[in-house]
């Protein structure tokens, strides 16, 4: 079954290329990145979500609790390997990865729901990732014994995940109100050079560790995309459960499904290790769900006649 891995599988032995420059490169540019989308954000569009509190509430609903909820189901239903058992919690624990902005936009989504959307999640991150992953990855014993090894501390977590998204977000935002014509200078350039630089860290990865990916790329493969595809339809049928609009839907189910897998892979390197398995889940997330957005988003463009 393409979801089922045999536990005797020594996944966590591989050992991925990522030394301690690598790690420094990727919180720059995930910091960078941050810095880049907050350089468009306005307090105006938080006053949006004020203002449409029932988005904002379905949008975290379904980010924060139902796909990591959900996520655990799904776990003590698969029973996949430990460690990709707790990938699946990481990256449903993370927020949404920025490049859904785009993608919500392509997909005649609500783009500046989207935004507020992500910076909220951002804020918000900084206590709801430690407190998913910690909360179910307690809950399910193999995973647990993992958590018990590695003596993963809150705090630290916290303050990671502040530093470099939570800060930039501010900086960004301050930029924005005080210096706003320099912001959007700096925003032209510094967009797609950060995203450049983010595809670039994802390709040199893969290439330093091919003959992993290519010898146990097929173990994991089926769990992302069954998982990636679940949170999609997590966000977008809880949307319309919850009575909003299309483009609403859309963008929710594009902030739901498209999750921050640098930041899932910059936590598994800094706090356990680069656990093998987790390591490879979430890498292949987090050039999976690029894909699966870009496809998502074409369909949407194509047919709004459709999942209505």
């Amino acid at each position: 079954m393409l979801l089922k891995t045999n536990v005797d599988i020594p996944i966590d032995s591989i050992k991925i290329n990522f030394d301690s420059e690598g790690l420094w490169i990727l919180n720059i540019a995930l910091a960078i990145i941050m810095f880049g989308v907050a350089l468009s954000i306005k307090i105006d569009d938080f006053k949006l979500l004020i203002k449409k509190p029932k988005i904002l509430f379905v949008g975290i609903f379904s980010q924060f609790f139902l796909l990591p909820a959900l996520t655990f189901v799904a776990i003590l239903i698969i029973k996949p390997h430990p460690s990709f058992a707790l990938g699946m919690m990481m990256i449903a624990a993370c927020p949404g990865g920025n490049i859904s902005n785009f993608f919500s936009k392509m997909a005649n989504g609500n783009a500046a729901l989207s935004v507020s959307l992500t910076a909220f999640a951002t804020l918000i991150c900084i206590i709801m990732t430690p407190f998913n992953l910690q909360f179910y990855g307690g809950l399910y014993e193999p995973t647990n014994a993992i958590l018990k090894t590695v003596e993963l501390d809150p705090f630290s977590l916290f303050k990671l995940v502040l530093l470099i998204l939570g800060v930039p977000l501010i900086l960004g935002m301050l930029t924005n109100i005080y210096f706003e014509e320099t912001a959007k200078k700096i925003e032209k350039k510094l967009k797609p050079f950060s995203m450049i630089i983010f595809l670039a860290l994802i390709v040199i990865a893969v290439y330093d560790n091919l003959d992993i990916f290519l010898n146990y790329i097929h173990l994991v493969a089926g769990l992302v995309i069954f998982h990636n595809i679940g949170a999609y339809f997590i966000g977008f049928y809880t949307a319309k459960t919850f009575g909003l609009e299309k483009r609403d839907r859309k963008t929710i189910s594009m902030e739901t499904g498209i999750q921050n897998g640098g930041l899932g892979l910059l936590l598994i390197f800094q706090f356990f290790d680069g656990l093998g398995g987790m390591a490879l889940f979430a890498a292949f997330w987090s050039i999976w769900d690029i894909f699966s957005g870009l496809v998502l988003a074409t369909f949407w463009t194509k047919d709004n006649k459709q999942l209505k």
